[in-house]
């Protein structure tokens, strides 16, 4: 490298050297990119064809699971049908002879939190079923005035 630069020193002269050597630099510096560009390419067309591949292979796996499931799915249904063809005229004789009433919900009002113990019993006990405002409270407990 030193006996290139000394000759290019000799040959070009120290004005134009620098300049020379800036241009020189780009060049290589543009050539280096290119290469690494035409690189990147290659291995991305590579990576392709590798995923074109594994593509093709996980289809064709998905096909056969399908007509294995649709050809399984249509033998059980055969089975099925041909096991519950003497069926029929039992489970509308099983039907008519079974009848459950018919189901009505409990007419409570679910918004309402209740508890278990009676309001017969809370009435009896004294216990409060409703809350007091805060004048209700004082005026309910305020003592009474002796006359």
């Amino acid at each position: 490298m030193a006996l290139i630069g000394a000759v290019a020193l000799i040959v070009i002269g120290p004005e134009k050297l620098p300049r020379v050597a800036r241009t020189v630099g780009t060049l290589l510096g543009k050539a280096q990119r290119y290469v690494s560009e035409v690189k990147a390419e290659v291995n991305r067309s590579m990576e392709l064809e590798e995923l074109k591949k594994m593509k093709s292979t996980v289809e064709d796996a998905a096909k056969a699971v399908e007509h294995s499931v649709h050809s399984t799915a249509a033998d059980f249904e055969k089975e099925w049908s041909s096991a519950t063809s003497g069926l029929e005229t039992a489970t509308d004789l099983s039907s008519t002879l079974t009848s459950y009433p018919e189901y009505k919900p409990p007419r409570k009002n679910w918004r309402l939190k209740r508890g278990a113990t009676p309001n017969w019993y809370k009435a009896r006990q004294g216990v409060r079923t409703r809350a007091l405002s805060g004048a209700a409270r004082v005026a309910r407990y305020r003592p009474q005035k002796l006359n």
